[in-house]
């Protein structure tokens, strides 16, 4: 695939009826760039928006260089001549095709130079014995891996996911993030990303776009946006952090790994991980338990850092608050009780102890 060499810049306003859109997003050339937020925040209407689906919205789009869209001017390049793969959150395949058919389609859509690997995608993506097949025998995991593969014989130079799991059960829903993991290491392009779901997006994004009824919050990094807090207070139940580390131990008996990052080591549920592998986890701020001491010994929490108080933001309910720390360069987020922030007497500096359940770390 073709790999741009610069990012993408929007910026939109829009207005129907109550809902009012007004964002300037800048997605990377490269990654994942997540749109995350709450229904309603207006994260598929920008995604549609990108791909030129809705000429309503008004603003300013580009893409390495190029205008794709420009108000002022009322130029607008069609959607057809953008060079995009979009996958919806129910996947739109041709009902009279076979899976062949639809990934034909696509592929007779690519437009780049360089050739993609057709064989190699219906292997990492599991529809290689399901060509002949018509779409309406498959399951739903099966129907958004054939339209991922689809958009991606497209030979795009810009990935929109909008919400691709989201219709799916466990099971499946785990195949295919486990899919899209693998891909996000090896494409070359930049792939927007939309969803309300905070583990998807950790483990999936590199960039964050944070919004809420229309606007954007915060942007930036992953572990940078998620370490400030801002997240909209109907989702304040998903804040907290991502580490980044590499595995260094394996305990085969209590299947759980070792985790060394730039804080300190944490102990987690094993999942594939091998020492030696690179490995992102997130930790939630409710799951983290401060103590001005450490813990006695007889605790079933595997895992205590030392850490620094840096500051206190609201959270959603006024009996709560929420503790920004500092582990030796690695932030951290601990949701507790007014209360205990007063009786525990911390303050910005103030040194604690966090202790952090391993059976909290699935993600």
């Amino acid at each position: 695939m073709i790999e741009v060499s610069s990012g993408l810049q929007v910026q939109l306003q829009y207005q129907r009826g109550d809902f009012a859109l007004d964002v300037d997003i800048y997605v990377p050339s490269r990654g994942i760039t997540a749109l995350f937020g709450p229904s309603g925040a207006g994260k598929t209407t920008c995604l549609r928006a990108i791909a030129g689906l809705d000429p309503d919205i008004e603003g300013r789009i580009t893409f390495a260089g190029d205008i794709w869209q420009d108000s002022s001017t009322r130029r607008i390049v069609p959607t057809h001549r953008r060079r995009i793969g979009y996958v919806f959150q129910e996947a739109s395949l041709f009902p009279h095709l076979s899976v062949s058919g639809n990934l034909g389609y696509g592929q007779r859509r690519a437009a780049g130079n360089k050739p993609v690997d057709r064989e190699a995608l219906l292997k990492q993506f599991g529809v290689d014995h399901l060509l002949a097949r018509k779409v309406d025998r498959l399951s739903g995991g099966e129907r958004q891996r054939v339209a991922i593969v689809r958009a991606l014989l497209s030979d795009p130079v810009l990935l929109l996911l909008d919400e691709p799991l989201s219709a799916l059960d466990a099971p499946a829903r785990s195949e295919l993030l486990g899919c899209l993991e693998q891909l996000h290491a090896e494409l070359g392009i930049p792939t927007i990303y939309v969803s309300h779901a905070i583990d998807e997006v950790a483990r999936l994004a590199d960039h964050l776009v944070v919004m809420e009824a229309g606007r954007v919050l915060s942007q930036g990094s992953l572990q940078a946006t998620l370490a400030s807090g801002e997240l909209p207070l109907a989702m304040s139940d998903q804040l907290g952090v991502v580490i980044e580390g590499q595995v260094i131990a394996q305990d085969p008996v209590d299947h759980l790994i070792e985790l060394a990052f730039e804080g300190g080591r944490l102990w987690l549920p094993q999942r594939a991980e091998r020492v030696g592998d690179r490995l992102r986890c997130r930790i939630g701020a409710r799951d983290v338990v401060l103590g001005t001491s450490p813990p006695a010994a007889g605790s079933s929490a595997l895992n205590v850092v030392q850490a620094v108080v840096v500051g206190i933001i609201d959270a959603a309910h006024p009996s709560q608050c929420i503790v920004r720390l500092d582990v030796h360069g690695t932030a951290l987020l601990a949701s507790i009780t007014r209360r205990s922030w007063r009786s525990l007497a911390l303050a910005p500096g103030s040194r604690v102890w966090a202790q952090v359940k391993a059976t909290a770390l699935g993600s």
